[in-house]
């Protein structure tokens, strides 16, 4: 089977924006705040949503499954304070569950923690545990930046982030590291901030020691892994200038990068640069990049034609489409074996 480890509900009913126009225009005024109660969603509006979306480019494109959680430009943590963060976290959580069960076979869940500038990452754990034990989840996306583009959290290697190491570690998986919305004018939200937190995720867990805490914890780079697998030699040679490890005993028994690389060029460098093993196949169909590349004749984020095409043997093709994906998110195997999968 085909597994999408990268997929967001970007497609959600309107009504979703409604309520956090909202919840964002009753920040200073919380008796104006709408409740939880008062956004109406039903399961037709949510099909309909994903038929003519998400669900019929999966089935053209000839994907099986995919980790759905919340729309990552809309989590923006950087928004409100924690109970506004936590009332959003919930809301969206509840929304990719109920796409879980309507449709089982295609879609599983990853939690959006409520993250806040400035607030113990520990107030993220209620949530995270609530995702896992009642809706499910098989990962989490986790975002190194709050405060949308100012960077004023501490490197992934701090302390600071261990609560939710520890519960990783505890429920046995994997995390995205994936910012949202960029609220920097310098940065644009999907073609500079995005890319700039991949490749500074990367540089930050080369220079700490992470893994030696956390030896079985797991984080997926989205978008190929910023610029990092460009300049894969540039980092080989910081990590030895520090005195570290090499990257594949440093890094790659921890870190692996997804697919949602939009030509053909990029996947070819991804492959022949990052080891077939660290590698998953995504899309985030519907997302950053949608239209059609004229270059190719085909959508930019149909990514199943590049890895088709690339220079890969059939046994490799097959650890990027499913194999890799059991192995860093057994939660998901375990799961799919209950299936007979």
């Amino acid at each position: 089977m085909i597994i999408d480890c990268h997929g967001h509900y970007t497609t959600a009913p309107k009504a979703l924006d409604e309520w956090r126009a909202r919840q964002v225009a009753a920040i200073n005024n919380p008796s104006a705040a709408p409740k939880r109660s008062e956004l109406k969603i039903s399961d037709d509006e949510i099909r309909e949503t994903l038929e003519k979306n998400q669900l019929r480019l999966m089935r053209e494109r000839g994907s099986d499954l995919t980790i759905f959680s919340p729309r990552a430009s809309f989590m923006a943590h950087h928004i409100g304070d924690f109970q506004v963060s936590s009332t959003w976290a919930a809301i969206c959580n509840e929304l990719c569950y109920r796409v879980s069960q309507l449709y089982p076979d295609n879609f599983v869940p990853a939690a959006m923690l409520p993250q806040s500038t400035g607030v113990d990452t520990a107030s993220c754990i209620p949530e995270l545990e609530r995702c896992v034990n009642e809706y499910g989840n098989v990962a989490l996306n986790l975002n190194p930046d709050p405060s949308g583009g100012h960077w004023n959290s501490p490197p992934l290697t701090d302390r600071y982030w261990y609560p939710i190491y520890e519960k990783m570690v505890e429920y046995d998986i994997p995390a995205m590291i994936h910012v949202s919305t960029s609220c920097n004018a310098c940065f644009h939200t999907t073609g500079a901030h995005y890319i700039n937190a991949d490749t500074t995720a990367i540089m930050q867990l080369i220079e700490g020691d992470l893994f030696r805490d956390f030896p079985s914890l797991r984080f997926v780079i989205p978008h190929g892994g910023g610029a990092a697998p460009y300049h894969w030699g540039r980092y080989r040679g910081l990590a030895l200038g520090m005195k570290k490890p090499l990257l594949s005993e440093h890094l790659l028994k921890n870190v692996y990068f997804d697919t949602c690389v939009y030509h053909q060029a990029g996947i070819d460098l991804l492959t022949r640069v990052i080891p077939v093993d660290n590698i998953l196949f995504a899309s985030e169909m519907v997302g950053a990049v949608r239209g059609i590349d004229p270059e190719s004749g085909f959508e930019f984020d149909d990514t199943k034609r590049y890895i088709e095409t690339a220079a890969i043997n059939p046994e490799q093709r097959d650890k990027i489409y499913e194999g890799n994906a059991r192995r860093v998110y057994p939660r998901l195997d375990a799961l799919l074996k209950k299936k007979g999968k």
